[in-house]
């Protein structure tokens, strides 16, 4: 669990309607430092059309088709491969895709960082250190992403008001 974070979360809103946006951004972000560990060619497809979703290209009814089907897809994983410990970071960036689309961002970031030591091995998930390094990223991730809203919101009365001018 990722305490610092979910206090931002907590004091930022993130979970209310107005921060939808933010929350997918920010699943967004954490989903694409896993998508080198993606097995599954749907996961791949479900993390583009939330990439595409945020940058407007695609609506959200597409959003929503494809976040229906990553959890089927998710919750039906074969596992990797892969004979070494770090089999369930497949599993755990599909999970990661799976809850980005759906918006839960809190989510998203936990099992991006489980499929992130993962890839370690499978004994790094005893070794709670070994979350510090993405867990400090997805704070200030998340920071930075409440900063640009920020700057952003306050920009908009600036630009209307020098066009008028």
């Amino acid at each position: 669990m990722n305490a610092a974070l979910t206090q931002l979360a907590t004091d930022c809103g993130l979970a209310s309607d107005a921060h939808t946006p933010l929350r997918l951004a920010f699943g967004l972000a954490c989903v694409q430092r896993v998508r080198h560990l993606l097995e599954d060619p749907e996961a791949i497809e479900g993390l583009d059309v939330l990439a595409a979703f945020t940058a407007g290209t695609v609506d959200a009814a597409t959003l929503a088709n494809a976040a229906e089907r990553l959890k089927a897809v998710a919750s039906h994983h074969r596992g990797s491969q892969s004979l070494d410990g770090s089999a369930h970071a497949a599993v755990s960036a599909t999970y990661a895709v799976a809850n980005a689309l759906a918006g839960r961002a809190l989510e998203a970031a936990s099992y991006a960082a489980y499929a992130t030591v993962y890839a370690y091995g499978g004994y790094a998930v005893q070794d709670l250190s070994a979350f510090e390094p993405e867990h400090q990223w997805q704070v200030q991730a998340l920071q930075r992403l409440l900063d640009d809203a920020a700057t952003q919101r306050s920009a908009r009365p600036l630009a209307a008001s020098q066009s008028c001018a």
